[in-house]
């Protein structure tokens, strides 16, 4: 079997899936890059290993071989490009494609009356509604979108990204975590890392740190990024005084910032809705944090199990939020618990080698003319869920999933 993933970049969120597929492939194998990697991510630390990847290849560098090369594979995986012209010589020729998308309307799914966004929803999916053409959800509610147009009837498949799942001995690991004051007072150590913007809510953070420190909590803020929000940030923290339990770190690589989820209790992951995956779930839950997510975030439905592996809130509800922190900062038990449970989702299901497994056992049954998908997790048939109904979800389904 020869396998294709098409993609804008490759970056450290999915190499690891793809090395575990060029593991099992060989030179059937390639990753097709179409765009350079944008310089702020770059400077992030994401860029570092791109010309060393055997089987990568950049499409604006070797254009007409990499066009053969989608058209010449048993089965390609396209998502995250915006120009359609990669795919469409493969679709109208009647190939197998599988699609890789988040969300169509981050901002609402009222903008699905657009009759210009209609009729371009119609040229680019719902036209192969018959057609050997399936879709991998990279959030909960990609599939609710994409119903909306009706496109890709009953081949809509759980999804996600995958990045590097660590080894623990959780024992060791949350001996990492234990963390005392300057006078010997155990300190409950949070984390909050992403870009500073208005998506993300790092003010949440901010907010929360003064909450606790009115309630007599000990504890210190670990705050990891940078962006627009910076100096708003930094002056809230100075005038409410949490300059001795707050610290700004800026940006730093991906192996600094999973060194600073293994040394937390406590991992807050504060974006809207306009958050399509957030693959920081995956490597704090890997790290054994105990995560309170809002319900907006692409994976939380699909990762967390409220109340087992992690706490979820409305998103927007403040007061919910900083009562969930509250809460595990006064329970050491709980926080071990989902920290705990947290791991093993991640070294279970939704792992990079077991995303390849499956992966690969689907395109060899798409390949033999049947659709054989998991019974859950990874390429399990997609739930339909609304955004707006994403906070029930979460509560009906932890104890079935």
């Amino acid at each position: 079997m020869k396998l294709t993933i098409v993609s804008n970049y490759i970056n450290h969120h999915q190499i690891p899936m793809a090395n575990a597929l060029y593991q099992k492939l060989g030179a059937d194998f390639a990753f097709i890059q179409t765009s350079p990697m944008e310089e702020d991510r770059v400077r992030m630390g994401w860029g570092n290993e791109v010309r060393s990847i055997p089987y990568l290849k950049l499409y604006y560098e070797e254009c007409e071989r990499c066009a053969r090369l989608i058209m010449d594979s048993d089965i390609v995986v396209f998502g995250g490009v915006e120009d359609e012209g990669y795919i469409k010589p493969r679709l109208n020729a009647g190939k197998i494609v599988i699609r890789a998308s988040e969300r169509l309307y981050r901002e609402g799914q009222w903008k699905s009356v657009s009759p210009r966004g209609r009729k371009k929803k119609y040229e680019d999916h719902t036209r192969y509604a018959d057609a050997p053409v399936y879709l991998l959800c990279h959030g909960a509610y990609v599939a609710s979108d994409f119903a909306l147009v009706h496109a890709y009837p009953d081949k809509k498949f759980v999804w996600g990204y995958f990045p590097a799942v660590n080894t623990y001995n959780l024992d060791t690991l949350f001996f990492r975590k234990l963390h005392y004051d300057q006078n010997g007072t155990p300190e409950v150590r949070i984390l909050w890392a992403g870009r500073f913007l208005k998506l993300k809510h790092p003010e949440y953070a901010i907010k929360v740190a003064k909450y606790l420190k009115q309630q007599g909590i000990s504890f210190h803020l670990h705050m990891v990024g940078g962006g627009e929000l910076e100096e708003q940030l930094k002056a809230s923290v100075t005038s409410s005084g949490l300059e001795r339990q707050v610290t700004f770190h800026g940006f730093q690589p991906p192996q600094n910032v999973r060194r600073f989820m293994e040394e937390s209790d406590i991992f807050l992951f504060t974006s809207n809705y306009l958050e399509g995956w957030g693959a920081v779930l995956n490597e704090s839950m890997n790290s054994a944090c105990a995560v309170v997510a809002g319900h907006g975030i692409g994976a939380v439905p699909f990762l967390i199990k409220h109340g087992q592996n992690g706490l979820v809130y409305k998103n927007g509800n403040f007061r919910e939020f900083r009562e969930q922190v509250l809460m595990l900062c006064k329970d050491s038990g709980l926080r071990k618990r989902l920290g705990t449970n947290a791991y093993r989702t991640m070294a279970g299901e939704w792992n990079p080698q077991e995303a390849a497994d499956r992966l690969h056992r689907f395109c060899e049954g798409l390949l033999a003319g049947k659709v054989e998908p998991e019974t859950q997790g990874p390429l399990s048939p997609a739930p339909l869920i609304a955004p707006r109904e994403g906070y029930a979800y979460t509560r009906m389904h932890a104890h079935d999933r």
